[in-house]
């Protein structure tokens, strides 16, 4: 196995629709990094194997079965020989050299251990994430929405920061973020109580015991959201499990500090 300075995975379940688009634009704009890209399929039915297959420069690593989000990034990490390694959705598109500039950002900033790019919608509008530690009350505002919640969503969303300079966040979307390898592998990779959701608020919250989770507005990706877990009661009852974990896990951890 060669020695790659950016490694990338994708995991997949039935994402045939959207996952072209998506390696087309990570392969054909990636260029200033020796980079790897693996793609994790959690047993799609749709056609996504086969279209991937037709990718020689992907490594696909086949799970068989639907083990999640976290768990099937977790799947790569042995394999995994990088200094950086960066989590990709199959509903992301890039249109610059994303993954080089945010690579060159890490190497200038050692106290940075996870870097969250601008992230928009695929007709160049802002989506607006929560960049704090996720709590009941942004969390109900994000579900109500509507003009009352307008604050408490724009201080989630950290909406006050200068965002022409890299600023500090508390919490990265898992749609397409970067890490350092060695600390991933160090901290075991996303924590397998999440099958989905808050996975990526865990792991950057876990992050941040070692350095600075940093949004770098100079690099921007884009990304098909659709809010699934408002749609489907399965995905919004795992959301909730997550919920639950999630607060549980970090209200133990806080008492005992």
């Amino acid at each position: 196995m060669g020695q790659y300075s950016v490694t990338g995975c994708i995991v997949t379940y039935n994402n045939a629709k959207k996952i072209k688009n998506t390696l087309d634009t990570v392969l054909e704009c990636t260029k200033g990094v020796d980079f790897k890209l693996y793609v994790v399929d959690n047993g799609s039915t749709d056609g996504t194997l086969e279209l991937i297959k037709g990718y020689k420069q992907v490594e696909l690593i086949e799970s068989g079965a639907n083990i999640g989000f976290g768990a099937g990034h977790n799947a790569v990490l042995d394999r995994l020989d990088s200094k950086y390694h960066v989590f990709i959705n199959p509903d992301i598109s890039i249109r610059t050299d994303v993954i080089s500039s945010m690579a060159a950002f890490l190497d200038d900033n050692e106290d940075v251990v996870l870097l969250s790019p601008k992230i928009c919608f695929p007709d160049g509008r802002d989506q607006i994430l929560g960049l704090r530690d996720p709590s009941i009350k942004y969390l109900a505002a994000s579900k109500l929405r509507g003009k009352p919640c307008l604050k408490t969503l724009d201080e989630f969303a950290m909406r006050d920061q200068d965002t022409v300079k890299p600023f500090d966040i508390e919490n990265a979307s898992g749609c397409f973020m970067m890490v350092r390898t060695e600390l991933l592998k160090k901290v075991g990779g996303f924590d397998g109580r999440y099958f989905m959701y808050f996975e990526d608020a865990d792991l950057t919250r876990t992050f941040r015991k070692y350095g600075r989770a940093v949004k770098y507005s100079d690099v921007i990706v884009y990304h098909e959201w659709d809010h699934d877990s408002r749609k489907n009661t399965r995905l919004m009852l795992i959301q909730m499990k997550s919920m639950l974990s999630y607060f549980r896990k970090w209200r133990k951890a806080d008492r005992a500090q």
